[in-house]
């Protein structure tokens, strides 16, 4: 699992691949401070630490952990998913 984290990017890999990015853009809220849009959760905007978040439960769901793992329930909690 490898993660890049940019000011505007953030990508997620395992074994490789591309499992996930996200983008920051500052016209995407109304209330001009911009928003960040995560690849597997497109149609919502997020802060940078909640695409931060979404970005790690990626890497865990590509890693095997499923729906009943503790930090996967965790993190979807968090980000009210």
């Amino acid at each position: 699992m490898a993660a890049r984290i940019e000011d505007d990017f953030m990508c997620a890999e395992h074994d490789g691949r591309v499992i996930a990015t996200a983008r920051y853009s500052s016209y995407a809220a109304a209330d001009g401070q911009g928003g960040w849009t995560v690849s597997e959760r497109s149609g919502r905007l997020f802060t940078r630490n909640q695409a931060i978040t979404a970005m790690v439960l990626a890497e865990r769901l590509a890693a095997g952990y499923g729906d009943n793992d503790l930090f996967v329930i965790g993190w979807r909690e968090e980000l009210g998913l």
